[in-house]
């Protein structure tokens, strides 16, 4: 069986939404978005990238998926990321998606119940972002790990990662980067 990783980018305290960019996600009201790209530095890029370069599959939710495709493919050759993003099949939950999907190497998944087939025969499903999906999943036990970068800064208000999710996490590895974004892999307690 595979295992599930989510790849979150999180304040101090627990948001997550649009970490990348001002206008990425401005539901709710939430105006605070493009925080997290001051913490980006090579630290980082080498720990996301090692995780990009490695054997598996991305899962994404509907609405990332729909960013990523309007932003990666569209980068210029030579780009590591869009090189891994477009090469990676990329699993993608959603009831209102239709196929065929346009990026290649996409597949649809009607729903979350598909990803434990999908974990049978992938060894590893990376999840970026998709915080919808996120939350489902660790409510449904699905997930094994968390790389979560933890920037410095608290936000007050927008999307948290755990809202309404209760989990028992162990600490692994851990680094800090030069900006002071703490990069943390955990994985359930007991694994």
């Amino acid at each position: 069986m595979g295992k599930v990783v989510l790849v979150e980018h999180v304040s101090l305290d627990g948001v997550m939404q649009a970490p990348a960019g001002a206008d990425e996600d401005t539901r709710d009201g939430f105006v605070r978005g493009g925080w997290a790209v001051a913490g980006n530095d090579e630290v980082m890029a080498s720990a996301l990238g090692q995780r990009m370069g490695s054997d598996g599959a991305q899962l994404l939710g509907r609405r990332t998926y729909e960013q990523f495709y309007e932003y990666w493919p569209r980068q210029r050759d030579g780009n590591p990321y869009t090189d891994a993003l477009n090469r990676v099949t990329k699993y993608v939950v959603s009831e209102t998606l239709r196929e065929p999907l346009p990026w290649q190497n996409s597949v649809l998944l009607g729903d979350v119940a598909e990803v434990v087939e999908v974990k049978r025969g992938v060894a590893r499903l990376t999840v970026l972002g998709s915080g919808v999906l996120a939350r489902e999943l660790m409510r449904r036990g699905l997930v094994d790990e968390w790389l979560l970068m933890v920037h410095p800064l608290v936000l007050g208000t927008g999307r948290r990662l755990f809202e309404g999710v209760e989990a028992s996490l162990r600490l692994v590895e851990s680094v800090t980067t030069t900006t002071g974004v703490v990069i943390a892999t955990y994985v359930k307690e007991g694994a």
